[in-house]
Parts: structure tokens; C-alpha cells; sequence
């Protein structure tokens, strides 16, 4: 794993404190705000923005997303998204500590399993590190950007007024995020064509649709559902789309484990 790689992983270790921190603070600002209404959603936005709890969320949340940047821009897209997604297993400690949530046994169990799962993963994933994999098929972007959208708008109707419809609801947020994530890491590929460049690229407005459509969708799932388990699927739903994009988009190797299934080789 070549050095560049692994200062990669580091930013990406941070992104997971940051993103868990923003969360809980979007959290205590979601739930003091009026209800999110999507056929309001601008006003929606300036009513979750008054809530200063809010704004320090997104305000930590915009950093770890400066960082998420970073460490695209350094490793694969695989094991970014693989190491934010171990780094999970700070939500509990976090919530229960610094937030005084009560988390329940099943909440301790459920998170330190899935963070334990794409953990391993990321185990799997050594063959690419080497470098950063940023080359991509364009088709494969769009068909990978578009189903994501698709299934994201579909589970936010299905969760309707369903009882676990705040869960549902933090999934879309992170298929939403997971579109957003596979265009940053296309779009890392252009860095050295200049700043202006890459704003005026197409994919910095699909970047940045889908982000605040992910912010609106999560903040209404923070206000209707309970917070640890919202947060962790929301956060499992955008890594495991993302570490799924590597192999799919950018050429990364097939995780080993089924390597044999494929022909190929790490």
C-alpha cells in the first residue's frame, strides 16, 4: 500500500468522527425543528437552519465532507468508503457518552456488527491499494449514478407513513449520498484541470443536487425515527452502494473472497 493510499485512509478516519459528530448534533437541531415537507423544501431548509444545533451539525458534517474529498482523491474508493463505514463503531460510544442517548443492547450489538462487517471488507480490499483508481467508464457512472437516484426516491415513497419509516427514510439519504459520493470520486479524476474546471463540470451539479437532497431526506428521518439506528443505516446504505461503485466504475479489484467467481485476482 503505497504512502499516498494511506494518508488517504487517515482523512478517512477522520471523515467517520466527523460524520458521526455532525450527526448527532443534525440530530438534536432536526428533532426542535418543524416538521420537514417536501412540498416546501426550501423553506424546509431555512427552518432546519435556524436551529443553531443544526447549523453545527452541517458545519461538521461540510468538514468531514472536505476531508471525504481528500481521501478520494488519495485511495480507492473501496477502501475510503470501507474504513468510514468501520469507523461506525464510534456511534455508540459517541451517542452514549457525549450525547447522553440511551443506547439499548440491541443498538450496541446492530452497530458494532455492521461496522465489524465492512470492516473485513475493507480486509479484502488490499490487491487496490496501490493506487488511487480514478479512471472510470462514463456508462458505467450513469448507470451506477441513475439506479442509485432511482432506488433512493423509491424506498423514501415506500417508507410513506410506515412505523419504521425514519429508518427507510435515513436509507434514501444514504443511496442519495452514495450517488454523491460516486460522482466526487469521478470528478476527483479532473482535480488538475483547474478549480474552474471542475465546478463547470456537470458532475459538480449532480453533486451537489444530490447532496442536498440527501441533507432534506435525512433531517426528516432524524425527526421521526431514533437516532442510532437512523444514522447507522444511513450510513451503512451510502458505504456499501459506494464500496460497490470501486470494482463497478473505477476498475478496482474484486475483494478476494470472490475473486474465484470472477477470474480475476488481487
Amino acid at each position: 500500500m503505497s504512502a499516498g493510499v494511506e494518508l488517504g485512509l487517515l482523512f478517512a478516519l477522520a471523515t467517520a468522527l466527523a460524520s458521526i459528530f455532525g450527526f448527532l448534533y443534525k440530530h438534536r437541531g432536526a428533532a426542535a425543528s418543524p416538521d420537514v415537507e417536501w412540498r416546501r423544501p426550501i423553506w424546509s431548509g431555512l427552518m432546519l437552519f435556524r436551529s443553531p444545533w443544526y447549523s453545527l451539525g452541517v458545519l461538521i458534517a461540510l468538514t468531514g465532507w472536505g476531508l471525504h474529498v481528500v481521501a478520494l482523491s488519495l485511495a480507492p474508493i473501496s477502501l475510503v468508503q470501507a474504513t468510514i463505514a468501520g469507523g461506525l463503531v464510534m456511534l455508540t460510544v459517541v451517542a452514549d457518552r457525549f450525547f447522553a442517548h440511551n443506547v439499548t443492547r440491541r443498538e450496541w450489538i446492530g452497530v458494532a456488527m455492521a461496522a465489524a462487517g465492512l470492516a473485513f471488507l475493507a480486509l479484502t480490499l488490499d490487491g487496490g491499494g496501490r493506487s488511487a483508481h480514478s479512471n472510470y467508464n462514463p456508462a458505467a457512472l450513469a448507470a451506477f449514478v441513475g439506479s442509485t437516484i432511482v432506488l433512493a426516491v423509491f424506498v423514501s415513497i415506500y417508507a410513506g407513513g410506515r412505523p419504521r419509516a425514519g429508518v427507510l427514510l435515513g436509507a434514501s439519504a444514504g443511496l442519495w449520498w452514495a450517488a454523491s459520493d460516486g460522482s466526487i470520486k469521478a470528478l476527483s479524476n479532473q482535480l488538475g484541470d483547474g478549480f474552474f474546471a471542475v465546478m463547470l463540470d456537470p458532475l459538480a451539479l449532480l453533486i451537489l443536487v444530490a447532496s442536498l437532497v440527501g441533507l432534506l431526506v435525512s433531517a426528516r428521518s432524524l425527526q421521526i425515527g431514533p437516532a442510532v439506528p437512523v444514522i447507522a443505516v444511513t450510513s451503512v446504505a451510502a458505504n456499501v452502494s459506494t464500496i460497490a461503485a470501486g470494482p463497478l466504475i473505477f476498475g478496482e479489484p474484486v475483494p478476494r473472497p470472490f475473486s474465484h467467481v470472477t477470474g480475476t485476482s488481487s
